[in-house]
C-alpha cells in the first residue's frame, strides 16, 4: 500500500518533458534554438520559465521583445492556471515533448491575463489558498496563520521545496474527527468543449446520511455528461494530475491527495481519445 506522504511526494515532482520553440514571425538577429524543459505539473508556466525567457531573448533586438506568452496549437496558454491542468486539458494524448510556442509580442489581451512580475502570480495564488479555505473550514485556518506562514506556502512553491510548502499546507488539509471531512471540497471542472472556463459550486465530501461521497457522485451532479451511461461507451477521460482516479474514490481522500499547491482539485474532462 502506497504511503499517503509518497502520494503528495508523486503529485509534487509530477514533471512534463517540454519543448519551447520561437514563433516563426518573430524576428531575430540568428537561428532561435529550441529550448528543453522539464516543467513541474504543480507550478505556473510563468514562475518556471526565466530561463526560457533569457534564452530566446539573446537572439533578439531589444526593441522587439515586449511581454512573453505561450501558446500551443493556436491556444494561448493560461498562466494563471497550473501547467499540470493545462497539459490535461490540451496535449494529453499528444507525444512527448510537450511543444509550446513563444511569443513575445501580439500579446492575446481577450485571452489571457497579463502577468507583470512574480507578484501577480503570489496574489493569484494567495487568493486560491483562501478561496479553498473559506470553503473547507470557514476560512478559520488561514485567518489563523502568520503572515511569514502564508510567505512559506510562496516559497515552497517558487522554490520547489516540497517539505517547506508541506510543513504549512498540512495545516488546511486538517479536519475535527468528528466530521469526516471538510465543510465543502475545493474543485474546478474543465472541459474544452465548453466556453464556460470551469464549473464550481458546493458540494459536500459527506452526504447527509454519513456515506463519503465519491469522485462519481460529484460529477453525477454538477457534471452528468462525463460519465458514461451503463450500457454506453465510454466518451471522456476524467483527469487529475494526469491520471484517471477510479469514480468510486471518495472525494474527501482525493482533496487531500490531490489537490494542487493552490488547494483545489482541478478536474479535466476530455474526449477520449479515438486511436
Amino acid at each position: 500500500m502506497t504511503d499517503d506522504k509518497d502520494v503528495l511526494r508523486d503529485v509534487w515532482f509530477g514533471r512534463i518533458p517540454t519543448c519551447f520553440t520561437l514563433y516563426q514571425d518573430e524576428i531575430t538577429e540568428r537561428e532561435a534554438e529550441p529550448y528543453y524543459l522539464l516543467l513541474p505539473r504543480v507550478s505556473y508556466l510563468t514562475l518556471v520559465t526565466d530561463k526560457v525567457k533569457k534564452h530566446f531573448q539573446k537572439v533578439m533586438r531589444q526593441e522587439d521583445i515586449s511581454e512573453i506568452w505561450f501558446e500551443y496549437e493556436g491556444t494561448p496558454l493560461k498562466w494563471h492556471y497550473p501547467i499540470g491542468l493545462l497539459f490535461d486539458l490540451l496535449a494529453s494524448s499528444s507525444a512527448l515533448p510537450w511543444n509550446i510556442t513563444v511569443h513575445f509580442k501580439s500579446f492575446p489581451e481577450k485571452d489571457l491575463l497579463h502577468c507583470p512580475s512574480k507578484d501577480a502570480i503570489e496574489a493569484h495564488f494567495m487568493s486560491c489558498i483562501k478561496e479553498a479555505d473559506a470553503l473547507k473550514h470557514k476560512s478559520q485556518v488561514i485567518n489563523e496563520m502568520q503572515k511569514k506562514d502564508h510567505k512559506q506556502l510562496w516559497m515552497g512553491l517558487q522554490n520547489d521545496r516540497f517539505d517547506q510548502f508541506w510543513a504549512i499546507n498540512r495545516k488546511l488539509m486538517e479536519y475535527p474527527a468528528e466530521e469526516n471531512g471538510f465543510r465543502y471540497i475545493p474543485f474546478r471542472i474543465y472541459q474544452t468543449t465548453t466556453e464556460r472556463p470551469f464549473i464550481q459550486k458546493l458540494f459536500r465530501p459527506v452526504a447527509a446520511e454519513g456515506q463519503l461521497h465519491t469522485l462519481g457522485d460529484l460529477l453525477k451532479e454538477v457534471c452528468p455528461s462525463a460519465i458514461a451511461p451503463e450500457d454506453g461507451e465510454k466518451k471522456n477521460q476524467v483527469m487529475i494530475h494526469g491520471i484517471e482516479p477510479m469514480l468510486e474514490t471518495p472525494l474527501q481522500w482525493l482533496s487531500e491527495h490531490l489537490s494542487y499547491p493552490d488547494n483545489f482539485l482541478h478536474i479535466s474532462i476530455i474526449p477520449q481519445p479515438t486511436d
